[in-house]
């Protein structure tokens, strides 16, 4: 069939995020790792496809944009949506912004919306602030987020130098009147010439009302909360019929590997947790550097993968800001990123066949090492965080990936669990 919504995300753990949450509706949903290489055909009513722009640099972000943004064109997308994190952390260039004027441009249209709230996640948005639980997110520790530092938590006052045209605000007061006075503040800022609308939400209600309000916009920006609903919107305009079946869980061996790249502070309370009771390496960014993967290589040949090992380059920031000063911010990133895409490769070439992956840049890393470019998705492990299942050499595989700050400390105890329970449902 046609696809109806586009999605272009800008990390793969973000993708799947969004994937899941559109899953929930019964309606089926494509996952594209990467840019699709091969015209769309038998295309899904979701298309949600995973780029790696979130921290490239910028003509780099922008050309993969406008390829996916063709590619979903070409599917059919009469509507798309620009997904980013629900931290909404970005530099004073972009790119969350310039994608957005970008597609906006490509599209023809004068107006979108910004809303990377998540309060099933505790992101919410009051007066143009953005939260991580109650605490502005300035004064969170994604302040010290090692590529994106969050300095300061007025979106309009982040957004607006990454824009050529205006930023204005529809605030709490006015979602809380619903739909029809959030679509009078729209066009009341059209008519000042603003072209993009930062939306309060602190309830999963405001989503809906943002999302009524703004479902016929050619184009919506946001976090993967804001899309939650609107394959119920659809399906009560008729626009598509709930077409999709189960996704089928294969059989799977029980080996599994946990990768995780994230420093972010619930990934490092996660692997706290899982690693006092399970095998467990710490990678280090000043050895890589001069040694390359080889002594994690070796020490995974000699796991059981049946005990689901973990291999982490998960640390706290001052070490991660002595590593970036040694070998540079980049340099650190790609380190880490090399030498897990590695292991995730012996992995599964020791039989592993249940991935659980967390962080964005590792998820991109892991995921194009090991040449999966299409995710079925299932049921979530947590919110915004899904079982996926792909092939990779010609096997099945399970594979979760998981955005930094999202999950409970069990987590990765939790995603083990939840899988098998699918096995056995």
């Amino acid at each position: 069939m046609a696809t109806l919504l586009g999605c272009i995300a800008d990390d793969f753990t973000g993708a799947t995020d969004l994937a899941g949450l559109l899953a929930r509706s019964g309606v089926k949903v494509s996952l594209r790792m990467g840019l699709p290489t091969e015209p769309p055909v038998d295309t899904a009513a979701f298309e949600v496809i995973a780029l790696k722009c979130r921290t490239a640099p910028l003509d780099e972000a922008l050309a993969d944009v406008f390829a996916a943004y063709e590619w979903l064109k070409k599917a059919g997308a009469q509507r798309f949506f620009w997904k980013y994190c629900s931290t909404f952390d970005s530099t004073d260039k972009g790119n969350i912004g310039p994608i957005a004027e970008t597609l906006m441009t490509k599209i023809g249209t004068k107006q979108t919306i910004y809303c990377p709230a998540f309060p099933e996640n505790g992101r919410s948005i009051f007066m143009g602030n953005l939260f991580v639980g109650e605490q502005p997110i300035a004064e969170s520790p994604m302040k010290d987020h090692p590529l994106t530092p969050m300095k300061d938590s007025n979106l309009m006052r982040l957004l607006q130098p990454q824009v050529s045209k205006p930023v204005g605000l529809a605030n709490r007061l006015c979602v809380a009147k619903g739909p029809e006075a959030l679509q009078q503040r729209l066009d009341e800022l059209k008519t000042q010439g603003v072209a993009h609308v930062i939306v309060d939400a602190v309830a999963n209600e405001d989503l809906f009302t943002i999302s009524k309000a703004c479902q016929d916009m050619p184009l919506m920006t946001g976090g993967s909360a804001i899309a939650m609903p609107l394959p119920m919107l659809y399906l009560e305009q008729g626009l598509l019929s709930a077409d999709a079946g189960k996704t089928e869980i294969p059989h799977l061996a029980d080996k599994a590997i946990i990768l995780s790249g994230s420093c972010s502070a619930m990934t490092r309370a996660q692997v706290a947790n899982y690693g006092a009771t399970a095998p467990s390496y710490r990678l280090d960014p000043l050895e890589l550097a001069q040694n390359g993967p080889k002594a994690a290589l070796d020490w995974l040949a000699e796991q059981n993968l049946a005990d689901s090992p973990l291999v982490y380059a998960t640390a706290e920031p001052d070490q991660v800001k002595a590593a970036q000063e040694a070998l540079g911010v980049m340099k650190a990133g790609e380190l880490v990123e090399e030498a897990l895409a590695a292991l995730a490769v012996a992995a599964r070439d020791q039989g592993a066949e249940r991935f659980v992956i967390a962080g964005g840049e590792t998820s991109g890393a892991v995921t194009q090492a090991l040449g999966i470019n299409k995710l079925d998705v299932s049921v979530e492990i947590a919110p915004g965080v899904p079982w996926s299942f792909c092939e990779t050499a010609g096997k099945k595989v399970a594979l979760t990936l998981k955005s930094g700050n999202f999950g409970s400390e069990g987590f990765f105890t939790d995603a083990l669990a939840r899988l098998k329970e699918l096995e056995a449902a």
